[in-house]
């Protein structure tokens, strides 16, 4: 079976190496997963990980290497892909907040299907308790909140039957939808997998789909450098105590614990890699393959076990940095097959699509369109640095925002009195293990970065004229 599931065609759709002249819409589809690292495809370097179909879209697009999010918490991050905007502008910050009807309208997804795209939404929404069903020409949603990976609460890998895993649940919908689509009218389909999220307070924090237990059964994986006790014992007390050195000792607590995770959240997501390779599989059936985007990315980072630390939410790279690809076969082989290093954002996502639909991005959006740097177009003024915030009301989080630049990044936590403040320069210490915020001579880097933050979160949280 695993032979059966691996052995699918790494499907490489066909370029036709050059865009005509009457070139209709094209059909775009954007994947997003859960809580997905960005070093955690082969394309993105990774060595181990089994993700071939993946691999040959971001070799065949154009892969972005400094993807971020705004805010590291699933529900605030996908209303921020959603939106195109801060939270600071869309307030939602609580699970339970939704958006109100006057701000959906200005999602992307909504103003996509004003212009007379099918529109289709797979999998976990994440945002509110009320979902949008009626905003979309199809709705595949399986699940509330989280939901589980396997229909049953005997969550055991030797459970005989646990049967057919969520991840393929969301491919067949994802085809489901296909199946409904022609080309006659341009779809917009959005699949976001649960995938590799845990699954809460489970003893088998990763439960992935059986089919896939043989991958890295043989594999040692390494812990990264950071993860150390003389990493963690150097963070501040308050990150020490909080809820992600708790979940740390759920899933990474020993050299067994820490091999047994990390390889099942792999087998996560080469779970969801299975899925995009049969979604492709029907794009080419039906014909879509040649005028069809593909835009894959996560929510969210994830530590594995860097600092001591699990989950997300603070500002490390682990937590906020996402793999991110934009393949689009209409464009010429010369505009594919890169890398490149501009800081992204998951707020681009949005005017991104609309831009590449040719639909005009609302005023409300507060990303840019990734379609000059993929078209190598002039893409002059791009931002060198962003605005980081979290402000998730959790008593073990502490409220975090920042600034991350090229160089340099500065960390706040504006609950703590006094302020605890971090200052890293990203250039000479990439893992972030001398916070500078103290030291005499970048006093004056540390200030100029309180400026920028002062300045971003002003512009972040800016109404904009109805």
């Amino acid at each position: 079976m695993l032979v059966k599931l691996l052995g699918l065609a790494v499907l490489v759709l066909t370029p036709r190496g050059f865009v005509s002249a009457v070139q209709p819409r094209p059909n775009i589809i954007l994947l997003v997963t859960d809580d997905q690292r960005w070093d955690t495809l082969g394309s993105t370097g990774n060595d181990i990980i089994h993700t071939p179909h993946l691999d040959s879209l971001a070799r065949e697009g154009v892969l972005f290497t400094n993807c971020f999010c705004t805010t590291s918490i699933c529900c605030t991050s996908r209303a921020s892909i959603l939106s195109g905007q801060y939270a600071r502008r869309h307030g939602i910050w609580k699970f339970e907040t939704d958006f109100t009807q006057e701000a959906f309208a200005k999602t992307f997804p909504a103003v996509i299907r004003a212009a007379g795209y099918r529109t289709g939404f797979v999998g976990k929404w994440g945002v509110g308790n009320a979902p949008p069903k009626d905003e979309y020409d199809y709705w595949g949603v399986q699940y509330p909140g989280q939901g589980r990976y396997y229909d049953t609460d005997d969550f055991r890998k030797d459970n005989p039957d646990l049967g057919e895993h969520l991840t393929h649940q969301l491919a067949q919908k994802a085809v489901e939808f296909l199946h409904g689509c022609s080309n006659e009218q341009p779809f917009c389909l959005q699949v976001s997998f649960k995938a590799p999220h845990c699954q809460g307070s489970q003893p088998w924090q990763f439960p992935f789909d059986m089919r896939l237990k043989e991958l890295y059964q043989d594999t040692h994986i390494s812990p990264a450098k950071t993860a150390t006790d003389t990493h963690f014992h150097r963070l501040p007390e308050f990150i020490q105590t909080s809820e992600a050195r708790i979940r740390w000792h759920r899933r990474f607590d020993g050299e067994a614990m820490f091999q047994e995770s990390v390889k099942d959240y792999y087998r996560l997501i080469s779970g969801v890699d299975v899925a995009v390779g049969e979604i492709v599989q029907v794009l080419q059936e039906k014909r879509f393959a040649e005028n069809t985007i593909i835009i894959f990315t996560s929510d969210n980072g994830f530590y594995l076990g860097e600092y001591g630390l699990a989950g997300k939410w603070f500002m490390h790279e682990p937590s906020i940095r996402l793999p991110l690809f934009v393949y689009d076969p209409r464009q010429p082989q010369a505009h594919r097959g890169k890398e490149v290093d501009p800081l992204v954002l998951n707020i681009d996502l949005a005017p991104t699509i609309l831009d590449a639909a040719g639909v005009k991005i609302p005023d409300a959006m507060q990303g840019q369109s990734l379609m000059p740097i993929v078209l190598e177009k002039d893409a002059s003024g791009w931002r060198e640095e962003f605005l980081y915030e979290h402000f998730f009301e959790y008593s073990t989080l502490p409220k975090t925002e920042g600034v991350r630049g090229v160089r340099w990044k500065y960390v706040r936590y504006p609950t703590m009195q006094p302020v605890y403040e971090e200052l890293y320069d990203l250039k000479r210490d990439p893992l972030e293990e001398i916070n500078l915020a103290m030291a005499p001579a970048h006093q004056k880097t540390l200030a100029t970065m309180r400026e920028h933050w002062k300045r971003l979160a002003a512009a972040a949280e800016s109404k904009v004229n109805p």
